[in-house]
């Protein structure tokens, strides 16, 4: 599966990305506001490994797309990693995350891809709902977020523990309705 924007080709990973995901996954100031830390070669392929299997599930429930650049010298360049998972399908609701290369940062492709991600979320798989978890530290995710249409829902003070420390989790999320009410 591709989906195509006007710089980016979103694409599935494969296990041959680890090393390419990796220079990001392994970048301190990356994965900051992440749930992991900095990761390894091997940690990386074993994540990647993971995602390829939960993405053969029937339902298919996980959607993780390699961010590749399409019209820079840099053209078939992996950037970063975009996508969502669906909870219960049923609910038809996902949580969406995103990670960016440090070298692409403040140049708009992660909403970019985000807008593709919802159109497909929204349009081809039917969901109602998608979210986004974030640390409120992390502001240029916040508003990647709001670029995307998302309202705030939720400041969680200390709810999760990560890396040695609780920390606090905001709340982003859009509806389908009002994902198609924004659009020309």
């Amino acid at each position: 599966m591709e989906i195509l924007t006007e710089r980016l080709l979103l694409r599935e990973l494969t296990v041959s990305d680890a090393a390419g995901c990796n220079v990001y996954e392994r970048d301190p100031e990356v994965v900051r506001y992440t749930s992991h830390g900095e990761l390894t070669l091997d940690e990386s392929l074993a994540r990647l490994q993971r995602n390829v299997v939960a993405a053969s599930v029937v339902p298919r429930l996980v959607y993780d797309f390699a961010l590749v650049l399409r019209d820079t010298h840099e053209k078939g360049r992996l950037i970063g990693r975009a996508g969502f998972q669906v909870g219960r399908p049923e609910a038809r609701q996902a949580e969406m995350w995103w990670i960016l290369g440090r070298s692409h940062w403040g140049r708009g492709y992660v909403p970019e891809a985000g807008r593709a991600l919802l159109a497909h979320a929204f349009g081809a798989l039917g969901l109602h709902r998608v979210i986004a978890d974030l640390d409120p530290r992390n502001a240029a995710s916040a508003r990647v977020a709001e670029k995307l249409g998302m309202r705030r829902e939720g400041h969680f003070i200390e709810n999760t523990f990560q890396k040695g420390a609780w920390v606090d989790t905001l709340i982003y999320a859009i509806l389908d309705r009002e994902w198609t009410s924004r659009r020309p």
